[in-house]
């Protein structure tokens, strides 16, 4: 299911791919690889320059199906077909680069990756739609994972807070997570004098090394949380994971046997498990 529906986007993007490469026939270019050999530096960022503030007519889609704003959708695009990672690693290096602004910083940056990759996949093959595609779906895939855990994020604070009000529990949720020890909590319940720590973690497949890294991190999440004083309970949406909750130290926890892309089944049990525990909130808020 995830596969079929992250393919579809693939597809979809590639009208986005081909008004790239629209963009640099219009350059002179009669292909990416030829854009990518390019030898004249103040050429190739006029090229990503005037690319970046091309007017849209294509839309780039999110591992969810869910449009990009044109800026963002560019920056991406250029950075993921150079095989590097806008976000995680090109954002950070944009404040230290030369440029007035920032369309004009980024095209620097674009023109050094560029420049880096040209040697590395020198094949033409490697700036085709087949292998471009083949990147989106990997891009894609780790958009999707980030974006499917926001949403149950969101959706669990709605929970929350609709179950407080039900039955007049004076907790409050908190908008946003929060970093505490080195670790990420998803979900902050807070009360008078202290707060719950809420992890949240899905996993859509079943085993391998990173079932092991899963694993660990909600291990280490509620340990931390304990260390340091806080009240935690971990929620957990996968399909077979068969971590021993029972053995450590969270004051609760929740875990949703089932794949978190079945969104639909995924809140109805979610629901139904927080009104399991709203003797564990009654009891906790004499404690916060």
């Amino acid at each position: 299911m995830r596969l079929r529906e992250l393919i579809a986007i693939v597809k979809t993007n590639k009208a986005f791919y081909d008004e790239f490469v629209q963009h640099l026939t219009e350059n002179g270019y009669s292909s990416i690889a030829q854009f990518i050999a390019e030898s004249d530096d103040k050429h190739s960022i006029d090229v990503i320059t005037s690319y970046l503030q091309r007017p849209a007519k294509a839309m780039l889609y999110d591992g969810l199906g869910r449009p990009y704003v044109v800026s963002k959708a560019r920056w991406y695009f250029l950075a993921w077909i150079l095989r590097d990672a806008p976000v995680q690693r090109l954002e950070p290096l944009l404040t230290s680069l030369p440029g007035k602004s920032p369309q004009q910083r980024r095209a620097y940056l674009l023109n050094e990756v560029r420049k880096f990759i040209k040697p590395l996949l020198p094949s033409a093959e490697h700036w085709t739609w087949p292998v471009i595609s083949e990147v989106l779906l990997a891009r894609l895939e780790g958009s999707r994972r980030a974006l499917k855990g926001a949403i149950f994020e969101n959706i669990i604070r709605q929970c929350l807070g609709e179950l407080f009000e039900k039955y007049a529990i004076p907790l409050t949720v908190s908008p946003t997570g929060t970093r505490i020890g080195g670790e990420t909590y998803d979900v902050v319940v807070a009360g008078e004098n202290n707060s719950i720590l809420m992890p949240v973690k899905t996993r859509e497949t079943m085993g391998g090394g990173h079932s092991l890294l899963f694993t660990r991190d909600i291990y280490k999440s509620i340990g931390v949380a304990k260390e340091l004083g806080y009240m935690c309970i971990p929620i957990i949406i996968a399909e077979a994971w068969f971590g021993d909750l029972d053995a450590l130290k969270a004051d609760a926890y929740i875990h949703i046997k089932a794949n978190p892309n079945q969104v639909e089944q995924v809140v109805t049990e979610l629901q139904n498990k927080l009104e399991g525990l709203v003797e564990v909130f009654l009891e906790m808020k004499s404690r916060l």
